[in-house]
């Protein structure tokens, strides 16, 4: 059985010790700011590489952009 997470009401495949950082990968999304929920908890930029995503998660990842 695959197993998903949602990411932006998008499926993504998951796989075990799957991290926001692969996440964001899986997804192409690769900008510099970032901010990011994993079921409805705010996860700092800095703990990307190490906050586990479960299984079934919904994360919200949301790009930061200015103009001028």
């Amino acid at each position: 059985m695959v197993r998903m997470i949602k990411v932006n009401g998008n499926a993504v495949t998951w796989r075990d010790g799957m991290t926001v950082a692969d996440a964001l990968a899986a997804m192409n999304y690769d900008f510099g700011h970032i901010t990011v929920t994993v079921d409805g908890r705010h996860v700092p930029q800095d703990d990307f590489d190490t906050t586990p995503v479960p299984d079934g998660a919904d994360m919200k990842a949301i790009h930061l952009h200015h103009g001028g």
